[in-house]
């Protein structure tokens, strides 16, 4: 969600309607979901009673060479798939030139490809151009699918709660069927205090038109509406989800969201979270109770508050400049936290200019000051550093940053210091407009 909204203030988006409305989005989501991997998935939902394929998860070449041989069909082949948080991995290239993240080949090929692919970096559509590491393959049969549907089951808030979502064509992307096919789409909301119905999942499989056992299938509905029940998640989507030669229905690719909020009674789930997948700021930040995003630009920002963080962002692109990263301290930081986000700003080389913007209200000035003060001695601050403080304990924050040894570059309101950290960027004698 931060992301989206950080890619709308990259894009320009100016309008006061359009702040709005990323400020509304922002406030329905204030957490990260939890993310896991295809082969996390799949054996969370086998205990849950949903059929998925048979594979397993390999760390070392000797571990695909030995599931290779385990699952291997009758012409002698698997599936190798990479495990990256992000889609579009068949479509995929390694940054060694390999083309692909999955791979079907026999099972006497698949140590020499697991070579090739494990260690690497697959870079996708949803990566970005610096991709991610490929640390483990999922080694799975290949199925013998007579056909795809899509399924899902999301948070709707228009009813207050969750939505199955249902199409008799799967395998591709559900927005082009919605577009193309809007009569195939099947929508049941059900009410969370009751639960899903046989009536509910008998209609979503008559809607899926499957082919095989009925009753049999609706159970499978229901099993995939008890994991998003029992392991509280915010999305669970089937992608395809499939039958099989004997009119079963697998659940043959699938992505699991999980609600932070519930971190503490889903131990289990959220130990499954692999930082190797996140960018090692946003990671620092989360253990420190901070909301980071990384961004393209070359203005770090530190704001207390999610509302003035966005405000902050979209000024600066009204003057020009470009924001780093969205870094909200919250409300309630302590001098700790202050330090650790300045380490986080420092260590990222595209900032070339800080912009520290915080109206003092439960946060107090003269904490963020003595935590600017004691981050520059720990990490030194090499860039221009502008600063606007307001509110609470404002004149000793300022006391303190004056008697600093910090070249501090001091602004008035928001604007002034947008303006002053845009100028800070800009070429000896150009204007930063």
């Amino acid at each position: 969600m931060l992301g989206l909204i950080a890619r709308g203030v990259r894009a320009g988006e100016q309008t006061a309607a359009g702040v709005c409305r990323a400020l509304q989005a922002l406030q329905a989501q204030q957490t990260r979901s939890l993310n896991i991997h295809e082969y996390q998935g799949a054996q969370l939902m086998a205990k849950m009673g949903i059929n998925v394929p048979d594979g397993a998860a390999a760390f070392s070449v000797a571990d695909v060479a030995a599931a290779a041989d385990r699952f291997k069909d009758e012409a002698g082949e698997v599936v190798l798939k990479s495990q990256i948080l992000a889609g579009g991995r068949g479509l995929g290239t390694f940054t060694s030139g390999l083309q692909g993240g999955v791979h079907i080949c026999s099972a006497a090929r698949a140590a020499e490809l697991a070579k090739q692919m494990l260690g690497g970096t697959l870079v996708t559509k949803q990566t970005g151009p610096a991709g991610k590491p490929v640390n483990t393959l999922y080694v799975a049969r290949k199925m013998k699918l007579k056909r795809e549907m899509y399924f899902a089951i999301l948070l709707d808030r228009k009813t207050a709660g969750p939505v199955m979502i249902g199409c008799s064509e799967g395998g591709t992307s559900i927005e082009d069927l919605a577009e193309k096919f809007p009569e195939k789409i099947i929508k049941i909301p059900i009410d969370i205090r009751q639960g899903i119905t046989d009536e509910q999942a008998l209609k979503m499989a008559r809607g899926l038109a499957v082919t095989g056992d009925v009753t049999a299938a609706a159970e499978q509905i229901k099993a995939l509406y008890r994991l998003f029940d029992k392991c509280d998640c915010t999305m669970v989507e089937v992608n395809p989800l499939a039958e099989d030669d004997k009119g079963r229905l697998i659940a043959a690719d699938a992505k699991l969201g999980f609600d932070d909020n519930a971190a503490f009674r889903q131990k289990e789930i959220f130990a499954l979270r692999d930082e190797s997948q996140m960018d090692p700021r946003e990671v620092s930040a989360g253990r420190l109770d901070l909301n980071y995003i990384g961004l393209d630009g070359s203005i770090g920002c530190m704001v207390n508050g999610a509302g003035l963080a966005m405000a902050t962002m979209d000024i600066i692109k009204l003057h020009g400049g470009s924001p780093a990263n969205f870094l909200d301290v919250g409300g309630n930081a302590s001098e700790e936290q202050v330090i650790e986000a300045f380490k986080i700003l420092t260590s990222d080389k595209q900032v070339k200019a800080i912009l520290v913007n915080i109206f003092g209200g439960i946060m107090k000035c003269d904490v963020i000051a003595s935590g600017i003060v004691n981050a520059a001695k720990q990490v030194g601050i090499n860039v221009p550093l502008v600063v606007r403080l307001e509110g609470t304990n404002v004149e000793a924050g300022k006391r303190i940053l004056k008697g600093s040894p910090l070249k501090i570059i001091a602004a008035d309101d928001l604007d002034d210091a947008a303006i002053k950290a845009v100028e800070c960027l800009a070429p000896a004698g150009a204007s930063a407009r």
